[in-house]
């Protein structure tokens, strides 16, 4: 399972880097007859604007991974601050730091989502940070866990006996202790993101400057009668196809890792 993840998500992004390249259209640009179905010039057809499908399933992958990267990077980052720091310090600072995270963990996130997104629009910096900053609780949780049984083990215990500040158990200890459970909350976290990303997108909330897979779903259900001829076989089920492999690979190393490195997964099966 752990190198199916890696393999779909290492294809997704050489499609993203190389969009370009292995495009054949701008796609964007009317270059063939409106709704013609998959043809060699055309290998997905094209939707009704005359755009070819193909080349928009190569440019969408963009703005799902940049997405799905940058809320999980924020969120880890985020989260790994809060849970370290509650962990090493404990007292009043662990407390507070649990009640924030409560709070978080309460929110409702998609109805949030949708709120923020159709106030302020829904462009990838605002998605990025929104989702980044609502999923960071579950990641600040399980370092601090791991952050608590840690710092009572020895060579941490030696580390600050013989001065070691807090930034260098944190450098030299902790963050290399905890790099596997990071790895595992970032893949999980992003396939939570690209999820949201391309459900905003088909509710019509999407960054519309860019392509996306949401928004070639959003735009192909609005069109009459698809479900009435075959043009949905190509304008619907490639963006669908897409969304599911980028989820699938997150969550094919989402899976595979938990077992190996998130402690609360350990206790319950032992």
């Amino acid at each position: 399972m752990t190198l199916a993840g890696a393999a779909l998500l290492g294809l997704l992004i050489l499609v993203a880097v190389l969009a370009p390249v292995l495009s054949p259209y701008d796609p964007r640009d009317s270059v063939g007859p409106s709704l013609q179905s998959p043809t060699f010039a055309h290998l997905l057809g094209t939707n009704d604007l005359g755009q070819d499908i193909f080349s928009q399933i190569l440019w969408g992958a963009r703005p799902s991974l940049l997405v799905g990267v940058g809320a999980a990077a924020l969120a880890v980052s985020v989260g790994v601050a809060v849970g370290v720091g509650a962990g090493l310090r404990g007292g009043w600072a662990d407390t507070i730091a649990m009640r924030v995270v409560d709070v978080f963990l309460a929110l409702p996130v998609l109805p949030l989502l949708v709120l923020i997104a159709a106030l302020v629009g829904a462009n990838r910096t605002t998605l990025i940070v929104v989702i980044g900053l609502v999923r960071w609780p579950e990641v600040a949780r399980l370092t601090r866990g791991q952050t608590l049984s840690l710092r009572h083990r020895g060579y941490v215990q030696a580390s600050r006996g013989f001065g070691g500040g807090l930034g260098h158990v944190v450098r030299r200890h902790l963050l290399p202790a905890l790099g596997p459970l990071i790895a595992s909350g970032f893949v999980t976290v992003g396939a939570v993101a690209v999820l949201m990303e391309a459900g905003l997108a088909f509710l019509g909330l999407g960054d519309t400057t860019v392509v996306s897979w949401g928004l070639m779903l959003n735009r192909a259900l609005l069109f009459p009668g698809l479900y009435y001829s075959a043009l949905w076989t190509w304008w619907v089920l490639p963006a669908g196809f897409a969304i599911s492999l980028a989820v699938l690979g997150f969550t094919f190393l989402s899976v595979s890792l938990e077992p190996r490195f998130n402690p609360a997964w350990q206790r319950s099966t032992s």
